[in-house]
């Protein structure tokens, strides 16, 4: 999935990767990876996930996920309800109203 969709979509829209310095992130393939494929990354502290908006809108669609009733019973309808709660987060705060 890097190489023939995320890659061209960093490279078309000049954006940089962000990611948190966890081990798989940083380990000797995943740099030389992105250093062989020329993706930019920006410098970020290692295990600072709460300076990270995304982690704040998995939050978000975690308590989005639980408070559905019904409960989702199999993978599909957990699916169906994560793509139905992402659609419903706020875009102007993270979800944050929802909780």
């Amino acid at each position: 999935i890097l190489r023939p969709i995320v890659v061209p979509f960093i490279h078309n829209h000049h954006l940089m990767l962000q990611h948190d310095n966890a081990r798989p992130h940083v380990a000797r393939i995943c740099t030389q990876f992105l250093e062989a494929e020329n993706i930019p990354v920006l410098a970020w502290p290692a295990y600072s996930p709460d300076m990270s908006p995304i982690e704040h809108v998995w939050d978000a669609l975690d308590w989005c996920i639980r408070l559905c009733v019904p409960v989702p019973a199999n993978i599909q309808q957990f699916r169906t309800a994560i793509e139905q709660e992402w659609t419903n987060i706020p875009q102007a705060n993270g979800g944050h109203t929802r909780y």
